[in-house]
């Protein structure tokens, strides 16, 4: 028996699913554990010992890998939570960082900050200024060594950084995309005076054009290589004590894992790993389905998350934004909002109620955990709904209480807007619905698609209870929530679906057309570098795939668009295809005459994404067939629900999601519990189990997919 487990760590929960070469899957949920995440990863393994029967040394001695998604980086990223770190670079060009360009007024900010001109500054500075130093040398943009590096002084710098406390130094050199010979050096010179001080390169890291992206990509991706680095081995020492011999793998951003080991070089590539975990279940799960465009939302403790699969293909990135810093990452496209079920209800100076994005996380909770939060969020307004039942989550292992739930509601909301505590409630839930469904039409349509042409899928502890109201937001009329044995823990379901994946990129700005031999030379460099990676994983592969493209742009135009490029020997014709891929992709992106196809074409980075298929990867086996679709054997009961203001509670049948089947249909309003998360079927829809067991619920309505009312037009 062999076993692959994929285990998602995130703000509140962290979840694990298993599945055995036998096409067993089984799933578990445990609080996560802050600031030690690894005992919330061993609590959750050992749930999934426990439902085989085994202890939890046994079960790993049998388990072939496990693919592990982490927050750690992402959140030492947003809260500032690093150690200190210092930062060389050429002569001249220190305040590169601190200056953000023009992009430190805009990037990451919404809407409506971007119209407060004045408001706006530059701030999150990376590092304080005594962190940042200089280093005599120079390179040319052709690679040449105008000046050579100046060695003592660059000790000097090395060793003031060191005397001052930094535990980590990021190297990032004009033009060492081009020629790394004296980042290099440098990484010898800080061995020779502290050999266990972490250092990171962006020749390494980012060797991609444009000076104030690749040096905050590289003092970020050293910010958290250190604590990624001791976080890893200590978990990984665990694990071998308990008798795992397969690899731990660390998921990126980019939709595949990577060797434990490997992952701490380039600690970027690990932001936001737990957010691509639901996108790559959903290309699993629209595998099974025959889905191949599909809205994929995630609504946690903390996070409502939203990605896009096009054609079967998760919708990629190159760059995504922290703190209003550009990174320089190839990534899965998500985006986020603070969103989640313990996002905080709150009433702002002009009296208006918001939710989010301050959440209650796992310590202490939403006030109905009785942990000590007093604030209200989306999980107490539920409670007060109906939508959860009083017994509590996880099957009755987490306890909820009413009482406290009403209290916190009443005094931070109910109260101040002059709501009964019910109408507090209903008003909370339908900010969480508008507020998601604005987020999917940001998503979905600024990347140039139609909701309606999707099938959403939603999962999470509090996705399912509000699927159908911000899918009905987009015009969306197909729901489908994973359910079966995997339920709130499909992002997880996605890491252990999850193959290795390692990119390669470099920027070598060029004007199409171009000679294919750069082209090649450039490629085989790239996939030489990609292979190689592979190898050092240590992991069989069923079968290797390599893919190439350039990100392009029109010349004088800011926005670059990543196109394909064939395999194998490239010629002229091989060259054209990719600009003409190029200038479709950007029709779509921004409308037919958006482009201006006689100022030219510039090819600007050059990227290979090696994929390491993994032998074998879960999938959700078949549930038992209903006798008729009537499910009254699976209901356990009502309660009153009230999922619309207007209706007010209605007393609302309740089904177990255990005694469900395939081919069982349920008429809204209807209520499904799951151990680990709850299912609105509103009125007025139908939700169908099918043959794996997961809800799908229809509308059978559409509405105009209009405009974002709040995040048309944000920078991501």
């Amino acid at each position: 028996m062999a076993y692959v487990i994929g285990v998602d760590v995130g703000g509140t929960f962290t979840d694990a699913v298993l599945d055995d070469d036998a096409g067993t899957v089984l799933a578990a949920k445990s609080p996560s554990t802050p600031p030690d995440y690894s005992q919330g990863v061993l609590d959750v393994l050992g749930l999934l010992a426990e439902q085989l029967g085994r202890s939890l040394p046994d079960m790993l001695a049998d388990t072939h890998h496990i693919a592990h998604g982490t927050t750690s980086s992402l959140n030492a990223l947003v809260t500032g939570n690093v150690p200190p770190v210092g930062f060389l670079t050429t002569k001249g060009h220190r305040d590169s960082i601190f200056i953000m360009n023009v992009e430190g007024r805009y990037l990451g900010r919404s809407p409506h900050e971007l119209q407060h001109v004045l408001g706006q500054a530059k701030d999150h500075a990376l590092l304080p200024k005594r962190h940042a130093l200089e280093v005599t040398e120079r390179i040319d943009r052709d690679g040449t060594v105008v000046v050579g590096l100046d060695e003592d002084s660059a000790r000097a710098a090395i060793r003031a950084l060191v005397d001052d406390g930094v535990r980590a130094i990021a190297v990032s050199l004009l033009w060492s995309f081009r020629n790394p010979v004296h980042e290099r050096r440098l990484r010898e010179l800080v061995a020779e005076i502290d050999p266990d001080l972490f250092v990171a390169l962006s020749s390494e890291v980012s060797p991609r054009i444009r000076e104030f992206s690749r040096n905050a990509t590289t003092i970020m991706s050293t910010q958290v290589g250190p604590g990624l680095r001791d976080y890893l081995t200590t978990l990984e020492t665990t694990l071998r004590e308990n008798r795992l011999t397969g690899p731990l793998l660390v998921m990126q951003s980019n939709g595949g894992a990577v060797a434990a080991a490997e992952a701490p070089a380039a600690a970027i590539s690990t932001v936001g790993s737990v957010l691509t975990g639901g996108v790559v279940g959903s290309v699993a799960l629209g595998r099974q389905l025959g889905h191949r465009n599909i809205i994929s939302t995630d609504v946690g403790g903390t996070t409502f998350l939203a990605g896009l699969v096009v054609d079967g293909e998760p919708v990629r990135d190159t760059t995504t934004i922290i703190n209003h810093h550009p990174i320089n990452v190839p990534t899965l496209r998500v985006d986020a909002i603070g969103s989640g079920g313990g996002a905080i209800a709150w009433i702002d100076p002009g009296g208006n109620l918001r939710v989010g994005p301050r959440s209650a996380q796992a310590v202490p909770g939403p006030a109905c955990y009785g942990a000590g939060g007093t604030e209200p969020t989306n999980t107490d307004a539920n409670l007060v709904l109906g939508i959860l039942p009083e017994r509590g989550l996880l099957g009755g292992r987490k306890p909820l209480s009413l009482d406290l739930a009403r209290q916190a509601i009443e005094t931070r909301v109910a109260k101040p807007l002059g709501l009964s505590v019910e109408q507090a409630a209903a008003a909370i839930y339908a900010v969480q619905n508008a507020q998601t469904g604005d987020l999917l039409r940001k998503t979905v349509v600024e990347a140039g698609h139609d909701p309606r042409e999707f099938v959403l899928y939603a999962f999470g502890g509090a996705g399912p209870a509000h699927c159908a109201g911000y899918a009905a937001e987009v015009g969306v009329t197909e729901v489908v929530v994973p359910l079966g044995p995997v339920a709130s823990a499909f992002s997880a379901f996605g890491l252990a679906s999850s193959d290795i994946v390692l990119a390669a990129e470099l920027s070598d700005p060029t004007v199409v057309p171009f000679d294919p031999a750069r082209a090649q030379r450039n490629f085989d460099e790239l996939e030489r570098r990609v292979r190689d990676g592979l190898d050092r994983q240590g992991v069989p592969f069923e079968s290797v795939e390599i893919h190439r493209e350039i990100d392009m742009r029109y010349t004088m135009q800011l926005a670059e668009v990543t196109a394909p490029v064939s395999g194998g020997t490239l010629d002229t014709a091989a060259i054209e295809a990719a600009g003409a891929a190029f200038e479709a992709r950007y029709a779509e992106l921004y409308g037919r005459d958006a482009g201006f196809r006689e100022a030219g074409i510039q090819a600007i980075t050059f990227r290979v994404r090696g994929v390491g298929v993994l032998p074998f990867s879960p999938e959700l086996p078949p549930v038992p067939t209903a006798t008729s679709p009537d499910p009254s054997d699976a209901q356990v009961g009502t309660r009153p629900v009230q999922l619309d203001a207007a209706a007010g509670y209605v007393d609302t049948p309740v089904y177990d999601y255990r005694r469900l089947a395939a081919g069982h249909v349920l008429t809204g309003p209807a209520i499904v519990e799951v151990p680990t998360t709850t299912v609105v079927v509103p009125a007025g829809t139908t939700g169908t189990v099918d043959e794996l067991g997961n809800l799908t619920i229809r509308t059978g309505v559409t509405t105009p997919c209009l405009p974002t009312r709040e995040t048309a037009g944000s920078v991501s």
